[in-house]
């Protein structure tokens, strides 16, 4: 793969992103930083962590729904909560487990999710937001214990 001057590269962002990937990493593995595209490397890659916050506390939300409609409504249990219990769990699990700086961020945005999780579960079941405990009742311990289900 040809060095590309940084202009160049700049240019294979806007117009061929996979190009600009290969040629980036291409670049980074020659230790060729002088005709790196820093500005939107930079932009990349704090994308990537904005993702990966995002997608732990889409995780988390669903599991805090899972978890408040298994508790608040014991006679609609189904499989499919149980399910997305266990498999919101493996996924916040293995983002903490790639990524355990995660752990913190999870701690920073518990009640906000809690709070969407209990307008999402008003929305699905018809309860009154207060039917649900005004700070979630759920330890981080508990919520990543693959055998806790809280009782109802």
């Amino acid at each position: 793969m040809a060095v590309e001057p940084q202009t160049t590269t700049q240019h294979l962002y806007e117009t061929d992103y996979l190009r600009w990937i290969e040629v980036t990493i291409a670049q980074l593995r020659r230790r060729e930083i002088e005709n790196l595209d820093w500005e939107n490397l930079c932009e990349e890659l704090e994308g990537m962590a904005r993702r990966e916050r995002r997608s732990l506390k889409s995780n988390l939300v669903v599991l805090l729904l899972h978890l408040l409609k298994w508790q608040h409504q014991p006679q609609q249990r189904s499989g499919s909560w149980k399910g997305s219990i266990v498999e919101h769990r493996r996924r916040i699990r293995d983002a903490l487990q790639d990524s355990p700086s995660l752990k913190g961020y999870l701690v920073q945005v518990l009640d906000t999710c809690y709070e969407d999780a209990i307008e999402q579960a008003c929305a699905e079941t018809g309860l009154s937001a207060e039917v649900f405990p005004d700070r979630c009742p759920y330890t981080v311990e508990q919520i990543e214990e693959r055998s806790f289900f809280p009782q109802g």
